[in-house]
């Protein structure tokens, strides 16, 4: 086989084709990933690290802002409408099942809707750490299925925060057979929470119990 040699103008060609090439790998293994890459991830991680501080600097900057948020949540829990506006547990119930005979009367609409029987529950056992004491009745109704829907929903809607719990459904088959479909009679218990009662200031000028007398 007979080798032809290069031409002046090729030899030159294929020697900066190499060179560039014995440059690209001595970039490669002696540079990039010795040095460029570990600078691109520096580079990258400081990035991360202003990001971070922004977040942060805007967080601080807005604590006086969340501060002054908190307290006028906390001085405002008092009067908010969630809680039942009595203070006694056994107040609440009477309050809730009077509430429960206004709702009923306001959205019978015009169907029946009645109160057939109201009765206060044994006050739950208070839990530790609870701030808030818990007043339940118990809720009989017959009512016809549109009224029915309105009175649950504005008992849970509305204020103070009511929830209804053990509710049961049924229609009376005999009673129904005799009147032609009879309203649904209807049970649950209600129960809201009552706002924690606050502690009695002393008297102006009032001594201590234990003070001992002065001489």
């Amino acid at each position: 086989m007979k080798i032809t040699a290069m031409n002046p103008r090729d030899s030159r060609i294929a020697a900066v084709l190499l060179l560039l090439f014995a440059l690209g790998l001595a970039y490669l293994v002696l540079l990039h990933w010795w040095f460029v890459v570990p600078l691109q991830q520096v580079r990258e991680a400081m990035v991360d690290l202003r990001d971070t501080h922004s977040r942060y600097a805007a967080a601080i900057a807005e604590k006086p802002a969340l501060q002054r948020r908190l307290a006028e949540l906390g001085s405002g829990q008092a009067a908010s409408a969630a809680f039942l506006a009595a203070d006694d547990p056994n107040a609440a119930a009477a309050d809730l099942m009077q509430r429960v005979i206004d709702v009923v009367a306001a959205n019978a609409g015009g169907g029946h809707c009645a109160v057939t029987q109201k009765m206060p529950l044994p006050n739950p056992p208070s839990i530790a750490g609870e701030p808030y004491r818990k007043a339940a009745v118990s809720i009989s109704l017959t009512c016809d299925m549109e009224p029915l829907a309105a009175v649950l929903q504005a008992l849970e809607q509305g204020t103070p925060y009511l929830f209804v719990d053990d509710l049961s459904i049924y229609r009376n088959p005999v009673v129904a057979q005799q009147n032609n479909g009879a309203a649904l009679e209807v049970q649950f218990s209600l129960s809201g929470y009552v706002r924690p009662a606050r502690p009695a200031a002393a008297p102006p000028g009032r001594a201590p119990d234990d003070a001992g007398a002065a001489p």
